[in-house]
């Protein structure tokens, strides 16, 4: 039992241990929950003290590094402004001087500009007056050649005129004879400058039935011919009643430089006077008849002079390719001895190595052989070394070892000494 007192009325009573121990738990129970209480207000004040002065003392760092910082702004803005200033100054210098230079630019450029314009100025003036002479010199030149095609044409009308009025004085047979005189006679004015070495005469040969007016022909300096033409010419007198055309004429010039072998064939032709075929100029006729042309007598030195060149230019091919060819016959002889050589060196070169694979062999045998015979003497030499030595190490004593008789006497011999 348990005694408790009120602290009230000072009376006392008793109370079993289950009840004491329930009164006890109560009573610890509330002190402990009011410690509890004050502990956490406590603990809270306490939090709440340290979180003001911690936050009082963050805040006076914040104040300061916000001071701190001002003040470097401060530093930083000064510094700033003064390296603004010193760029601006610099922007100003150089703006002045690249004023100066541009202004200076400016006035060399104005100063070339103006030489510039002066040289083209004089150069359009001289241009002007060139234009104005080469207009001048362009109507003499036109006022010159209408003057000479007029001369021209009056030559022509003149020489038409003379022509019919030859032609009406001569007969069939004189027309066509006036014709080859003219060409012969054109012909022979030049021979001497333009061909000395060229042969032109009239065909005389009528052995295969048939001939022509003229066999053109011309060698080169080594004797080659290089080229030949059949002339023939044909003329009509205008008042014959059967008129002739070219074409007419094609197959028996034709027939007749075959014969006489000729390259070319030319027919010099007065016949269709009025058509504007042949009167162009000359008339390839290939296409019927090969290397056959018609012409105009106006036409019969430039003719020759065509046909010559063009075969001077091929006789230059030709004896460049008879050159090469000639090379290459050269280069086949030296091919053909180069493979002669080659088979007789490879001949010799058998023989040669299959006498010197014996040599070879033969001397391969006799260092065999004198192998062996310096391994003998060797063997000899070391024999006779062995010997040496065994003679060098030899001694009164080894001899006379085992051998009382040769001991006595050696020993007499030396006075009793051994």
């Amino acid at each position: 039992m348990n005694k408790i007192v009120c602290p009230h009325c000072g009376e006392s009573f008793e109370l079993n241990d289950a009840d004491y121990a329930d009164i006890l738990s109560q009573v610890r129970t509330a002190e402990f929950n009011k410690e509890l209480e004050k502990q956490k207000s406590d603990a809270v004040r306490l939090a709440v003290a340290e979180s003001e002065t911690k936050f009082k003392d963050e805040l006076s760092e914040r104040e300061r590094e916000i001071e701190k910082l001002a003040s470097q702004i401060e530093i930083n803005k000064q510094a700033d402004e003064i390296k603004a200033q010193t760029a601006l100054s610099e922007k100003e210098t150089e703006i002045t001087r690249l004023r100066a230079e541009i202004e200076t630019n400016l006035k060399a450029k104005e100063t070339e500009i103006k030489s510039a314009v002066q040289e083209k100025e004089a150069e359009i003036e001289k241009l002007k007056n060139q234009i104005e002479l080469d207009r001048k010199n362009s109507e003499l030149t036109a006022k010159n050649a209408e003057q000479a095609h007029a001369d021209e044409l009056r030559r022509k009308d003149e020489e038409i005129a003379f022509y019919k009025d030859f032609k009406a004085r001569q007969s069939t047979k004189m027309v066509g004879e006036s014709l080859e005189q003219h060409c012969m006679t054109e012909f022979n004015k030049i021979r001497a400058t333009a061909f000395p070495n060229a042969y032109f005469e009239k065909d005389n040969d009528a052995r295969t039935g048939s001939k022509g007016d003229f066999i053109y022909r011309e060698c080169g300096e080594d004797g080659t011919e290089f080229i030949s033409v059949m002339f023939e010419m044909k003329n009509e007198n205008e008042t014959t009643a059967s008129k002739h055309k070219n074409e007419d004429f094609f197959k028996e010039l034709d027939k007749d430089r075959n014969e006489k072998g000729c390259e070319y064939a030319v027919l010099v032709s007065m016949l269709e006077a009025d058509s504007e075929l042949y009167n162009n100029g000359i008339v390839d006729v290939s296409y019927k008849y090969p290397k056959m042309y018609v012409i105009r007598p106006q036409f019969f030195i430039p003719i020759i002079t065509i046909l010559r060149n063009a075969a001077l230019n091929s006789l230059k091919v030709r004896q460049e390719l008879a050159i090469v060819r000639n090379q290459n016959i050269d280069i086949t002889h030296f091919e053909e001895s180069m493979n002669d050589f080659k088979q007789k060196f490879s001949r010799n070169y058998e023989l040669a190595s299959r006498k010197f694979g014996d040599a070879i062999e033969e001397i391969d045998k006799t260092i065999s052989h004198l192998q062996k015979t310096k391994e003998a003497l060797l063997s000899s030499e070391n024999n006779l070394r062995l010997a040496n030595e065994k003679a060098q190490d030899l001694t009164i004593k080894k001899l006379t070892k085992n051998n009382p008789t040769m001991q006595q006497k050696f020993a007499a011999l030396n006075g009793g000494e051994e």
